[in-house]
């Protein structure tokens, strides 16, 4: 079955990656990635999450909260919307009723069958009348009969419902060797049933219905619905007519039964009385029970057509279950299997069932088509609001099901091609919810057959040059095989990066991830999005959803914490189109700026390893683009996702700081962006400082003009809050390496600071109002106390030898509150980024060392 891309890639889009993340907060968090997948809120599609600037963000600059067991699962406590029945149960009831008629109507008829062959037949066979005789001979040969093979009946009917793979084309032995023979001589005609139509479509018709011939002659086993019980009788004896004429002949017998028995009570003439005073009232019973008997299975058969044709049941279930045009084979064999539980055990037997239960036993089925119906009913219920929940949850504590439908993403024949869709739909619905990802993860090869899925028809990119698009032409040389053509891979791409992206949020997903062999590779393989197709105004959201996805997925390993983070990093560094990929996109990719904040993103966090920012830097243009973003941008929030991929770029890299500065306006540019918004003016403070410390000597001179940006920074340390104030802090105390005491003193008076008083009792103010470390603003009592000791060892405003503000200092209390500080030190205050909850870059001196030298300095010029 042919899907068509556009339709395929929104509906999948609409499954989690159609919306955007944005939070609330008019300051942005520091240098970090939208991590909200990893907390297990992205299931849900909702609101502000982690990096979108919002109270309680997170980023690489802060450590992340550990999610809590179990996050993300979203299991619910009610079963369905409004609470509303499952609409199955209308046909289980259904079952219900009709195994009561049934099985009152079979115990009446054994009981007239006792009566009749132990009484009369045994006590009054010599004294009844002939007309009698027979009557009750043809009553117990027919009703015994049906009785006895009424379990037979069903499971005729039973077989009867199931279909071919086919489509109902091969319905007998000899109608399946006249196709075979037109399909050889004349395909188009064969497919097309002899009528006309266009060359295409009857193309089309002929290249599916060979396919579904050879998925037929591939089985093993015969096909019960299409054999034929008896050689050259052709479609009389095929076993799908045999429940038909059995289910007839039944009626029959129930009919002659009413029949013989209303004529005989209506005459009641059963010979001479005086003969047998016993044998009329026997015989009359016998008639009263096969009437009875007679007329419940045939009210039986009347609630059954009542039901089923006038009020048309089956087509009222399959509408509310939205199962589509396979919905009436699916819920007949449904109803099929709940009528035969009911009448082969209890009667509550068929009640217990339901069509999710009912899925998972077919899947398990050796048959397509019985395959075929598990996986669509239970991608229907997966993606369904109000039978999502209960289904996933039921699918997923249901270790074979998982197991088998991770066996189908590993099945690439033609003829399979649906029910591999179906299955890797319900996966990836199932890898939404935390508990049932890390059961996916958990079985063996799970991560392989995911891999699978990524299959694109054709061979690996030719040495030197970039893969080519998923879903673009292939080139004839390296293109896909002859087997593989006409087969579309672009669904099964979109969903098997979906299934990454999703498991991707379990930390231990990731590791499993990075370690699955050309893995990796074939997902970065996916990040390629040639210039044209970047371009092109016209291009639809289906041709680039691969693209997109795969850079959801990268961005996800990159920002992933501890070791597994790091090594994952390293990996994808190392792979040559990484960067070149994310280039590309940041170039021509103007059209779709969400695909550039995602590379903007991917580059974010590469950056936080050695490896990756060599490999950026080692990349030409790359820095470039991302000026240019940063100080061009009309979207502020792609300019500041631009800016923290430049500020991580500089941390503790001269040669990123190099590969920055080599723009000669780029001092200039950052200084003037501090008098912007909020967002802008925080990235371009990270950068500057990041610049002014990490730069080698050589660049001292061009760092000069950063000391014009003091009076703004002043001011903002002055009015200021939280990672503005943090950063504008940070900023002073690299700015002061290049001015003196003097300088400093002019600088205050010029950002509208009354006197030197003003400035150390606002130090003073925020070392107490940041009293513990606070997640939020990690560095802010650092750099505080890093000012402090500027300010006694380099400031000659108030004292030659900065005594002055010592005085200062003792009068507002820093002493104390120094002594109280390093009482609190900690870990988290040691470090420049954080991975999670670990600390990656240390700073070369620990604070608790630095808050002891303040003290020591204080202290020394006292003593003076």
């Amino acid at each position: 079955m042919k899907y068509k891309k556009s339709r395929e890639a929104t509906r999948l889009e609409s499954n989690g990656d159609g919306g955007s993340q944005k939070g609330g907060g008019d300051v942005p968090p520091s240098i970090q990635l939208d991590i909200m997948e990893h907390r297990g809120a992205a299931a849900a599609g909702g609101g502000g999450g982690l990096g979108t600037g919002g109270p309680g963000s997170a980023s690489f600059f802060e450590p992340w909260p550990e999610p809590t067991p179990g996050s993300g699962s979203g299991h619910g406590s009610s079963g369905r919307a409004g609470g509303q029945e499952p609409p199955e149960k209308r046909l289980t009831l259904f079952a219900l009723r009709l195994a009561v008629l049934e099985k009152a109507a079979s115990g009446l008829g054994k009981l007239d069958f006792v009566w009749a062959t132990v009484v009369l037949l045994g006590g009054f066979a010599s004294t009844l009348c002939i007309t009698d005789f027979w009557c009750v001979t043809v009553i117990l040969v027919g009703e015994g009969a049906r009785v006895i093979s009424r379990s037979h009946e069903l499971e005729w009917q039973h077989y009867a419902t199931q279909t071919s793979t086919a489509g109902g084309a091969l319905r007998s032995s000899s109608r399946f060797f006249r196709h075979i023979m037109r399909a050889i001589v004349d395909p188009a005609a064969a497919a097309a049933g002899g009528g006309g139509g266009r060359d295409d479509d009857a193309r089309a018709r002929a290249a599916l219905f060979q396919r579904q011939i050879v998925a037929f002659m591939r089985q093993r086993a015969w096909h019960a619905p299409d054999v034929s019980l008896l050689p050259y009788t052709g479609w009389v004896f095929v076993s799908r007519k045999i429940g038909r004429l059995l289910n007839w002949l039944q009626v029959l017998s129930a009919l002659a039964c009413v029949a013989l028995s209303v004529m005989r009570l209506w005459k009641h003439d059963f010979g001479d009385p005086d003969d047998s005073r016993n044998m009329r009232p026997a015989l009359l019973l016998f008639y009263t029970l096969a009437l009875v008997e007679a007329l419940l299975f045939l009210f039986e058969k009347a609630y059954w057509t009542w039901k089923v044709s006038v009020c048309k049941l089956l087509h009222q279930v399959s509408d509310e279950c939205e199962l589509g045009a396979y919905g009436l084979v699916s819920l007949k064999r449904f109803f099929y299997d709940a009528y035969s539980r009911c009448i082969a055990g209890s009667i509550f037997d068929g009640i217990k069932m339901d069509l999710v239960t009912f899925a998972e036993e077919l899947i398990l089925s050796d048959f397509l088509d019985e395959q075929l119906i598990a996986v669509r009913i239970l991608q229907q219920f997966a993606n369904s609001e109000r039978s999502a929940s209960d289904t996933l949850r039921k699918v997923g504590t249901t270790p074979r099901s998982i197991e088998r439908l991770v066996e189908m993403l590993n099945w690439k024949r033609p003829e399979e091609e649906e029910v591999r869709r179906c299955a890797a739909e319900i996966v990836s619905k199932l890898a939404g919810k935390r508990q049932n990802a890390l059961r996916v993860s958990g079985i063996p090869g799970a991560i392989e057959s995911v891999t699978s899925l990524l299959y694109t028809g054709r061979g690996p990119p030719v040495s030197g040059m970039h893969p080519q698009l998923p879903g673009a032409p292939a080139d004839d040389k390296h293109g896909a095989s002859p087997a593989s053509r006409g087969y579309d891979h672009l669904p099964f791409n979109l969903l098997g990066l979906l299934i990454l992206k999703r498991l991707a949020r379990d930390h231990d997903n990731c590791g499993k991830i990075g370690n699955a062999r050309g893995l990796l590779a074939k997902v970065i393989n996916f990040t390629q999005a040639s210039p044209v197709l970047l371009r092109n105004p016209h291009v639809t959201d289906s041709q680039v959803s691969a693209v997109k996805r795969a850079l959801k997925v990268v961005k996800m390993l990159v920002s992933t914490t501890g070791n597994t983070g790091k090594a994952l990093r390293e990996s994808v560094a190392e792979n040559v189109f990484t960067v070149s990929n994310l280039r590309d996109i940041l170039r021509y990719g103007q059209q779709h700026r969400e695909l550039q904040k995602l590379a903007t993103d991917v580059l974010t966090g590469l950056a936080m390893d050695d490896s990756g920012k060599e490999a950026i830097v080692a990349t030409g243009g790359v820095v470039k683009l991302l000026l240019s973003m940063f100080f061009n941008s009309q979207e502020t929030e792609l300019g500041c996702e631009a800016g923290k991929a430049l500020a991580m770029l500089a941390l503790e890299s001269e040669a990123g700081c190099a590969a920055i500065l080599k723009r000669a306006d780029v001092m200039d540019q950052l200084v003037s962006a501090l008098q912007d918004g909020d967002a802008r003016r925080l990235n371009a403070a990270r950068v500057l400082r990041n610049l002014c410390a990490y730069s080698g000597q050589q660049q001292r001179e061009r760092l000069r003009v950063v000391t014009r940006a003091l009076p703004a920074v002043l001011k903002a340390t002055m009015v200021d809050r939280d990672k503005i104030l943090e950063v504008s802090v940070g900023l002073t105390t690299v700015i002061c390496k290049f001015i003196d005491g003097e300088q400093f003193a002019a600088e205050l008076r010029g950002a509208g600071v009354a006197d030197e008083r003003a400035y150390v009792e606002r130090l003073a103010s925020i070392l107490g109002q940041y009293r513990y470390p606070e997640i939020r603003v990690p560095r802010m009592r650092r750099f505080v106390v890093q000012q402090v000791i500027w300010l006694v060892t380099n400031s000659g405003g108030r004292g030659d030898d900065g005594g002055g503000y010592v005085e200062l200092l003792t009068e507002v209390g820093m002493q104390r509150l120094l002594e109280s500080i390093a009482d609190t030190t900690s870990e988290l205050e040691c470090y420049h980024v954080f991975s999670g909850s670990v600390g990656i870059s240390k700073h070369r001196k620990s604070f608790s060392d630095i808050v002891d030298s303040a003290l020591e300095l204080i202290d020394g010029r006292r003593q003076r």
